[in-house]
């Protein structure tokens, strides 16, 4: 049972870092989300799970009526355009907090006497305020589900995944194999998520503006180009 275990969990992380879309979809979410970013590769590894054993049962149960490969090539469309969209929302984003930290903010003042003067700062000034709000994280936590629901429906690559449990001689054995592939997805997902928002984050606290503003770029544009490599070429 350990050595199922363990084959379930090894499975799984190769099955996360070898998928460039995983990593492209979680990166300009985690980087937005700072000091929380490992709340969005949890949410992305427990969607991934729940569309995995989503496409699982429509394969046992419709497999004569469905077409799963079908499925499967709509289901890469889909990511694709979802690439496409978190990749233009992180550079969206981006510019317009970056040409907001530039532009003059005015301040009023009633001591001695009331008067206003108008002066340029940036939120760099203040490195102990972490602008990740709650809400944010939330937002992009949700949309990690989202997406990783899609990307676990997404197909036969998924179905090879969970052959071995299908082969498994008892119904515990195949509970614990894919117990440990959720759970091995989940954490290697985490892990990867708090690296990209670690870095984010120090890049923050450091006064590191223009390394945050293109490493954010980055994830972007690597979304981007994955999204439309997904559109054109389905793997």
């Amino acid at each position: 049972m350990l050595i199922i275990f363990f084959t379930g969990l090894v499975a799984s992380m190769a099955h996360v870092v070898t998928g460039p879309d995983h990593l492209a979809a979680v990166t300009p979410l985690a980087i937005d989300s700072r000091k929380r970013s490992w709340i969005i590769g949890f949410s992305w590894g427990l969607g991934h799970t729940i569309g995995m054993l989503l496409i699982g049962l429509v394969f046992i149960l419709f497999k004569e009526f469905i077409s799963v490969d079908a499925i499967s090539k709509h289901s890469d469309t889909v990511i694709g355009v979802l690439l496409i969209g978190i990749g233009s929302w992180a550079i969206l984003r981006t510019y317009l907090r970056h040409s907001h930290t530039h532009r003059p903010h005015p301040h009023f003042h009633t001591r001695p006497y009331l008067y206003a003067h108008i002066h340029s700062h940036t939120h760099e000034d203040h490195p102990d305020h972490d602008h990740a709000h709650p809400e944010t994280v939330r937002q992009n936590a949700f949309t990690a589900l989202l997406i990783g629901i899609v990307h676990g429906f997404a197909g036969f690559s998924h179905l090879f995944a969970l052959l071995p449990a299908l082969a498994l001689p008892t119904v515990w054995e195949s509970v614990a194999y894919i117990s440990a592939f959720a759970i091995g997805t989940i954490i290697t997902m985490i892990l990867f998520a708090f690296i990209m928002g670690f870095v984010a984050f120090q890049s923050f606290i450091r006064k590191k503006e223009v390394f945050l503003k293109w490493f954010t770029y980055a994830g972007g544009f690597i979304a981007i180009g994955i999204g439309i490599l997904w559109i054109v070429h389905p793997f």
